[in-house]
């Protein structure tokens, strides 16, 4: 009765293994999609990209700030070493014509003598010593040459291509969980194997020792058993430590708390990908297209530089009591300015960014080849991945009509023990094959919607 239960368990377990229910790749586990977004919001690279992402925005208004009135209050206070004034002739010169304008203002001839009872002012100073002033300037760009919309343009497209590279970024994140999280699954089908595993040999234990009882075997066979169970006993810490390896993995990439991760139970099934998928762009090559473009403009702008910039200016004084004869209180003025030649470093620069330029379109042409391979590559991956499930199954089911053949042998004598357990280990290792197959199946999926440009999760 024992060996039924044990005979009817192995074949649930082979038939739930080994036909699997199809699903679409993009029909992740509601757990793995959750581990994964976790995972995106961990993941320090995707932080420093959208940290270079904002310092793109931050570039394009300022830009945008080139255009904006630039308003300036100013004070200072100087005292000089002594008052700016004349020269003693001038100053003559002046008292003179003071002279002259009273008597006309009197009505006196132009030789008579100046009265004395008539104060005359001294000639002011061009510039008292104690200078005390206060004023606004006014900076205001009306026509940058282009050069300023020209490094919008390029700070515009260096933020798309940043944005490509952090979407590219988290299919690599996505990736790599979904990765760890299979082979979390695959251990665990490990596991099953090894369970199965050491049920046949407890029913082998059982049947040992009843034929030493009655003389039939001799305690060599129950050592061979009890070196199986050792053997067993290997494998399964093996799957303990790589159980607990794959739990620090999933915490590392996720955050996840490992007593949650433990709790998982991933299971391992056979998945398709429809052929009629037809392929897009890839992110990497979005990101270097815009990358491209934005060089291109960065060009452009270091050319603007010998395109003439008008702007206007502005002053305005608070104080008027300190200010120079020749001071005015307030100006406002339009100028232009025109670089005729800056020692060709405009040109070069400019220069420099093409180059750059074709750098990228070098990356461009290189990804698109390797993409194409690996699409290729995928592939054929795939399909023999699908295959070689097939011939596993096949396997499983012969190993096990071997086995079933082989141990009711031995138990009418005519089969050795050795056989018994060669049989088993065959059982064990087609039940291990069908796991990494689905594994390997599971990995060629992933890859191919990856290089098509359409893994979704």
């Amino acid at each position: 009765m024992k060996r039924k239960k044990v005979v009817v368990a192995i074949l649930l377990f082979v038939i739930a293994t080994a036909v699997p229910s199809y699903m679409t790749a993009q029909q992740l586990d509601p757990e793995l999609t959750n581990l994964i977004q976790k995972g995106l919001n961990k993941s320090h690279n995707l932080n420093t990209n959208r940290i270079e992402a904002e310092q793109a925005q931050v570039d394009q208004q300022l830009a945008k700030s080139v255009f904006l009135p630039k308003i300036t209050l100013n004070g200072s206070f100087t005292r000089l070493n002594d008052d700016i004034t004349f020269d003693q002739n001038t100053q003559n010169l002046l008292l003179a014509t003071q002279k002259l304008v009273i008597k006309e203002a009197v009505g006196l001839p132009f030789n008579s003598p100046f009265p004395d009872n008539i104060p005359l002012e001294d000639a002011p100073n061009l510039q008292n010593k104690n200078i005390l002033k206060s004023s606004v300037d006014l900076d205001w760009v009306l026509f940058s040459g282009l050069e300023a919309s020209n490094a919008l343009k390029a700070s515009q497209h260096k933020e798309t291509s940043l944005n490509y590279l952090g979407l590219a970024e988290k299919d690599k994140v996505a990736l790599k969980i979904i990765e760890a999280y299979d082979k979390l699954a695959l251990v665990k089908a490990s596991k099953k194997v090894l369970t199965t595993s050491e049920e046949y040999l407890e029913e082998q234990v059982f049947y040992v020792k009843k034929a030493i009882e009655n003389g039939l075997a001799t305690p060599i066979s129950r050592k061979k058993i009890e070196l199986a169970q050792q053997q067993l006993a290997g494998k399964q810490l093996d799957f303990e430590h790589n159980n607990i390896l794959l739990i620090e993995v999933l915490h590392q990439l996720t955050g996840e708390t490992k007593a949650n991760l433990r709790l998982l139970e991933p299971q391992l099934q056979s998945v398709s990908v429809a052929e009629a998928a037809t392929a897009e762009k890839r992110n990497e090559i979005k990101a270097l297209e815009e990358a491209e473009k934005a060089t291109l403009y960065k060009a452009k702008m270091e050319k603007s530089n010998f395109i003439p910039k008008v702007a206007v200016k502005g002053h305005y004084e608070f104080i008027e009591d300190d200010l120079s004869l020749l001071d005015p209180k307030w100006f406002i003025g339009a100028g232009i300015r025109w670089n005729v030649f800056d020692g060709n470093q405009s040109r070069l620069k400019s220069k420099k960014a093409h180059l750059e330029s074709q750098k990228y379109r070098d990356q461009i042409e290189d990804s698109e080849e390797m993409i194409a391979l690996s699409i290729t590559k995928a592939e054929l991956t795939y399909q023999a991945s699908l295959q070689n499930t097939t011939i596993v199954k096949k396997e499983i089911e012969l190993a096990n009509e071997t086995y079933e053949m082989i141990n009711k042998q031995y138990k009418n004598n005519l089969a050795s023990i050795n056989d018994v357990l060669d049989a088993l280990n065959d059982v064990e290792k087609a039940n291990f094959k069908l796991q990494e197959s689905y594994f390997n199946e599971r990995r060629a999926v992933a890859d191919l919607l990856h290089a098509k440009g359409i893994l979704t999760y």
